[in-house]
């Protein structure tokens, strides 16, 4: 995330310089990307402001079809846990990337209709717009901003292989039964 918007940027900036540390000095590790917490952007169908699925309007990044992953914050910790003595993930990166949760935002709400047997008005908002909203908004607003902006415009959490420094959690432990976000939205119905 080198690339990333000012001010959202200081967020990437301080990790990669704990990162940096905790190499030189030669210390073990195992770092967990966790990806979108549920919690905050599942259960609201990605809408700022709010931690509810929303039952009439909802708000699409773009066209809403650029993939993020969503995790149950249960399904981060279990994963995070079965780290600790497992040599596999010593000194490399362990993605939280469970198949059944990759989806678009249009796909998330698209299962939130399903439940709740209604179509929601959808309204589109282009990358300019989007953007243009960082101005005058405070500091921690425009962090965010720029958060979504790359998460659901660009694909970030998506658009790149894992390489040899990591490890796929899905994979590597299969006997985790994590929570689709199918089954996350129903306690919202």
């Amino acid at each position: 995330m080198g690339h990333a918007l000012e001010p959202g940027r200081v967020t990437f900036d301080d990790k990669m310089a704990v990162r940096k540390a905790i190499e030189e000095a030669n210390i073990p590790f195992t770092y967990i990307s966790a990806n979108l917490f549920a919690g905050y952007f599942a259960g609201s169908l990605s809408q700022m402001g709010s931690f509810i699925p929303p039952r009439d309007k909802v708000h699409l990044f773009g066209d809403g079809s650029l993939k993020a992953i969503f995790l149950d914050e249960y399904d981060v910790a279990t994963y995070t846990i079965k780290t600790i003595d497992d040599p596999r993930t010593l000194n490399k990166t362990l993605y939280l990337r469970p198949q059944d949760n990759i989806l678009s935002q249009g796909e998330l709400i698209g299962i939130w209709e399903k439940l709740i047997g209604k179509e929601l008005e959808k309204t589109y908002i282009p990358p300019e717009g989007f953007l243009t909203t960082l101005k005058g908004l405070d500091y921690k607003l425009q962090v965010a901003i720029g958060h979504f902006y790359h998460i659901f415009y660009e694909g970030c959490l998506t658009n790149f292989e894992i390489g040899e420094d990591g490890e796929e959690a899905s994979k590597l432990y299969p006997e985790v039964n994590y929570t689709r976000m199918d089954e996350y939205l129903k306690a919202y119905v």
